[in-house]
This record gives C-alpha cells, sequence and structure tokens, in this order.
C-alpha cells in the first residue's frame, strides 16, 4: 500500500495529485533541466496551491520549452511577452524574469 500524505487521503478523487505522488513526489532527480523544472514549478507555486501548478505543469514544460537551460537563458524581450501572454501558465513578470535570469 502506498503511503500519501494527508492531503491525498483526503481527496482520494484527485487523480492528479494521487499520480504526482506516485510518480514524482519524493523521487530523486539527477538531470539538469528535471532539476530546473521542478525548481521552476517551486517558484511558480509561490502564492499559489500545488495542485493549481501541477495541472499546469504540461504547459509549463510546453511554454519554457521544456526546460531546457540554454534556451531560456537566452530568452529575450519577445520570449517574455509571449510568457505573459500564455494563460496555460502563471503569467507573472517577477515569476518569468526569475525563470530567465536566475538559471
Amino acid at each position: 500500500m502506498t503511503s500519501y500524505c494527508g492531503y491525498v487521503r483526503a481527496h482520494p478523487e484527485d487523480e492528479t495529485n494521487r499520480v504526482y505522488h506516485d510518480t514524482q513526489y519524493g523521487f530523486p532527480l539527477s538531470e539538469d533541466h528535471l532539476l530546473f523544472e521542478r525548481l521552476m514549478l517551486e517558484i511558480n507555486q509561490a502564492g499559489l496551491s500545488w495542485i493549481t501548478i501541477l495541472k499546469k505543469a504540461d504547459n509549463f514544460r510546453s511554454a519554457y520549452d521544456n526546460f531546457d537551460i540554454d534556451k531560456i537563458a537566452s530568452y529575450g524581450k519577445h520570449d517574455v511577452t509571449r510568457l505573459l501572454s500564455d494563460a496555460g501558465i502563471v503569467r507573472n513578470r517577477l515569476k518569468i524574469n526569475a525563470a530567465i535570469e536566475n538559471r
């Protein structure tokens, strides 16, 4: 039997969180782009619920070139504008700039 946190046990209908716990939560990461992805998702979660970020994770991967660090490091004004207009992700200029500048 899988051990879940209190939230997942209290919300068994929440498939998104269950899958996250079964396949990602607590699993070690060693590839740079996966570590960067986790960092970026955590940054974007600030002030929001984690389930909101989990539901947008695929959109983040698409919007941020699958978290390719070198590509993101080369983002310019056009990319910032593109990200700010993408309703599938968190559209916060400070968080977007953090993804680009704090690689």
